[in-house]
């Protein structure tokens, strides 16, 4: 199962992609605009990580699947480890 976005998050748009704020720790974190897709898709839009990695796979198909699976992976864990996520063994 995939992470779901932290509530106390908030999502901004920016024309390089976007910035996340997480009010109560006072965190700011940059997206990329692939970064902002791989945001916009986790839960409830995707069950899990196999669900997104085949929609970025469709939207980028001159990528790999491993490369994909381990970008996405990445930046999941760095949003983890920022408090921007919710990993569901948390909840």
């Amino acid at each position: 199962m995939l992470p779901r976005p932290h509530p106390a998050v908030l999502f901004q748009r920016v024309p390089e992609g976007a910035i996340l704020l997480h009010s109560e720790q006072e965190v700011y974190f940059g997206l990329n605009p692939v970064g902002v897709e791989v945001w916009q898709l986790l839960p409830p839009t995707c069950r899990d990580l196999d669900e997104v990695c085949e929609e970025l796979g469709r939207r980028y198909p001159e990528v790999s699947a491993e490369e994909i699976r381990s970008d996405v992976s990445e930046l999941l864990d760095e949003l983890a480890a920022h408090g921007l996520v919710i990993r569901p063994d948390e909840t």
